[in-house]
């Protein structure tokens, strides 16, 4: 029976946003689609709307035919680029099963069984949409899900693992028919091409094709029951975010190497995800000498009493904790108090949850102590800042430990009361020692976090408090104009910076001039960026050690995007949504190019082109100069640029290239003498040359076009004809 969308929401009490929905051309169709990026975008703005919502439409896509959740992509064909929606991804993959299934079926009567499934795969598809997985196919009761696709996330690998835990425990509590059941999980992440549909009908579903699924296949079926194994890729990705059991190298049918794989056991107890996705040591701290000295001199006003606020924003990438992480190594000999609040992004939901991260962290409470004694470390702890007793009450209350007896108060009150016990507490500390508070990553904050916060930077005025506050720029900052607040925008390395990183990373043996080069020109002085190509480049085999320097082994190809950035550079594609093939056509001509290019090739009209070139540049994803018919658009990142095209299959790549040939020598033979950006030589200064009037054929044509980006293969393209034969 069809769903009607709007008693569907009425149903789950948030009928509210049943105009959105409406507005949005939301229908039966579309609504087993959608993730949280899309929820956001229909103004559900509440974590916990959001979440009752995702896990309603993973119950949805549970009861979908057996083909599971053959979910087909309701944006057109990309224009100029046939074939369909298939196209080249990381992703990771997670193959789940039901341990003990075949006993089961022996056992139980078939409409029990069946029963038993259901419900299994119902707390499956729960956990999975929880964290913006894509059940793609179950297969009795196996289940296959994809994380990544069809909408990336910088943290899918992360959102996969989260999930299978999610997946063990869900299963375990269920209590169907009487029968204990068990779950087992096998994750892997790598390349894949995803998106063909093949079959028809019911059975219809989206395929993937590649190594992945098939390693995250055999991983499952190594699992033991209750147990989540990862693949390497997987685990390099999600760093030490949780903790695991390294269960060796195995023999996988179809793989030539030995396979290590790891049992994700929990979430680790590493409070910053900072440390906990980079590591230690930490490379040393370059390019940002003026931006400590303003921190220096911000520490020295709050030691005297005039207590500052520093708002450090900068995008993903740029070291917002690592500055954050240098100051602490410059105070470690002056006495201070450091307190750190970390937001998550999976804890928005969660009220105060930076505030009782932070205080369990310092009284070393340990989930598996018996309340009395996480009550009694709690009061060691709160002893020490010399609180009155009622604002211990209501701190024990907040880290739900009883046993002591609060006032009779509304839920509001209460509320109010709990706040200024944590701002009394931060209030007896500073009366005590200076305090340094890091408070990271407040894009994630959760509304009566954000409340605390408010109040905190008003009562700091007068205390020897130093607040640094970390965001992203999306993030709305109130508090700007403040005499005692700084904004501290961080900007990207400048050249020599960039190469200074570079040979840090690479441990002082010096690195090819041309490699360093193009390490530089293509992260744009993002040091996260640059520090994650170096290695990979390291870790590559284009290289060798010879005494004190690395020497090339060959000729120096174009770096592909080192997997670590991938899911992240992707993400920001994916929010643009129906856009997004704008961006892959951009990409095609190179690191910038015209409007009148893009407008002789695209095949649109020219408002649906220049809106949305538009949404492009809103997402900052790229610059515009100039206004249309004048315009030039520049990718803000070589990496984003070279993650746009490397989407698209060799295939599409070559009809596009093709296209572009053919409009141009049809339709604009003029752009080809006038515009440089098609004579132009790709790369770090490869040869080229430029198509002239009367070359021939649109395959002649295009093999003296410049097509290929920084990022494609040497091999893939030798000018415009390597791209289209």
């Amino acid at each position: 029976m069809p769903i009607e969308i709007n008693d569907w929401l009425q149903g789950l009490g948030l009928g509210q946003y049943a105009s959105a929905f409406h507005d949005n051309a939301i229908d039966a169709a579309v609504l087993p689609e959608l993730t949280a990026e899309d929820l956001k975008d229909l103004g559900v703005n509440l974590v916990g709307h959001r979440r009752k919502l995702l896990a309603a439409i993973a119950t949805l896509r549970s009861d979908l035919p057996s083909s599971g959740t053959p979910i087909t992509s309701t944006e057109p064909v990309q224009p100029g680029v046939e074939g369909g929606q298939a196209e080249r991804r990381q992703l990771t993959v997670m193959f789940c099963d039901l341990a003990g299934s075949t006993a089961l079926s022996t056992r139980l009567d078939p409409e029990d069984l069946r029963d038993v499934i259901a419900a299994y795969h119902r707390a499956v598809a729960e956990a999975v949409g929880g964290f913006d997985g894509f059940v793609a196919k179950y297969m009795g009761e196996g289940v296959l899900v994809y994380f990544g696709y069809p909408r990336a996330h910088e943290d899918d690998a992360e959102h996969a693992v989260r999930a299978g835990l999610g997946i063990i425990e869900a299963v375990g509590r269920l209590d169907v028919k009487s029968a204990k059941l068990q779950a087992r999980v096998g994750i892997a992440t790598g390349l894949v091409v995803v998106g063909d549909l093949i079959g028809e009908g019911s059975a219809q579903e989206q395929s993937v094709v590649g190594e992945t699924p098939n390693l995250a296949s055999r991983l499952q079926a190594l699992a033991e029951p209750d147990a989540v194994v990862i693949a390497a890729a997987t685990r390099r990705l999600v760093g030490d975010l949780f903790e695991y059991r390294y269960l060796g190298a195995f023999e996988v049918k179809g793989i030539a190497e030995p396979v290590p794989a790891w049992r994700a056991l929990r979430p680790s107890a590493v409070a910053s995800r900072f440390e906990a996705l980079r590591g230690s040591p930490l490379t040393r701290l370059v390019g940002r000498d003026e931006e400590i000295d303003l921190l220096m001199r911000r520490w020295q006003r709050a030691k005297a009493g005039a207590g500052q606020i520093v708002l450090i924003s900068g995008e993903p990438g740029l070291g917002k904790s690592r500055i954050t992480a240098a100051l602490e190594e410059r105070l470690q000999a002056e006495p201070h108090l450091r307190q750190r609040f970390f937001c998550s992004p999976y804890r928005q939901d969660s009220a105060l949850y930076p505030f009782i991260d932070q205080i369990g962290r310092a009284a070393g409470l340990i989930p598996s102590d018996p309340p009395a004694a996480r009550l009694e470390k709690l009061e060691v702890l709160l002893a020490r800042a010399s609180i009155s007793d009622e604002d211990v009450a209501f701190l024990a209350d907040l880290l739900s430990l009883p046993g002591h007896p609060l006032p009779n108060l509304s839920a509001q009150r209460k509320k109010e009361r709990t706040l200024e016990a944590l701002i009394g507490r931060l209030n007896s500390l500073a009366r005590r020692r200076p305090v340094v508070a890091i408070f990271e990553d407040a894009h994630w904050i959760d509304p009566t976090s954000r409340e605390l916060l408010d109040l905190t930077v008003e009562r700091v005025r007068n205390l020897p408090v130093l607040l640094m506050v970390t965001f992203r720029p999306e993030f709305q900052v109130p508090w700007t104009g403040e005499p005692h607040v700084t904004m501290l925008v961080l900007n990207r390395l400048d050249r020599r910076n960039r190469t200074t990183l570079v040979n840090q990373v690479a441990g002082g043996k010096a690195l090819p001039d041309d490699v360093v080069a193009q390490i530089a020109e293509r992260t744009d002085g993002v040091p996260l960026f640059i520090e994650e190509l170096t290695k990979s480049v390291l870790e590559s085999r284009l290289l060798r050690v010879e005494g004190d320097h690395y020497v090339l082994d060959g000729p120096l190809p174009p770096l592909a995007i080192p997997t670590s950035l991938h899911a992240s550079l992707v993400a920001r594609l994916d929010r643009l949504g129906a856009v997004r093939h704008v961006a892959q056509m951009g990409a095609a001509f190179g690191r910038w190019f015209r409007y009148t290019s893009l407008r002789v090739v695209s095949g649109l009209s020219e408002d649906e082109l220049q809106t949305s070139l538009a949404r492009l540049v809103a997402s900052e994803l790229v610059f515009q100069s100039g206004t249309p018919p004048d315009a030039v658009y520049t990718f803000k990142h070589a990496l984003v640029q070279d993650a746009a095209y490397g989407s698209l299959l060799r295939t599409a790549r070559q009809q596009l290239h093709r296209r572009i040939a053919e409009a141009l020598e049809t339709h604009s033979p003029e752009l080809i003498d006038s515009q440089p950006e098609f004579h132009r030589p790709f790369g770090n200064g490869g040869g080229g040359s430029a198509i002239r009037k009367g070359a021939g054929s649109a395959n002649a044509a295009a093999g003296r076009l410049r097509t290929s980006p920084p990022g494609a293969r040497a091999s893939e393209f030798s000018g415009h004809r390597a791209a289209i034969c």
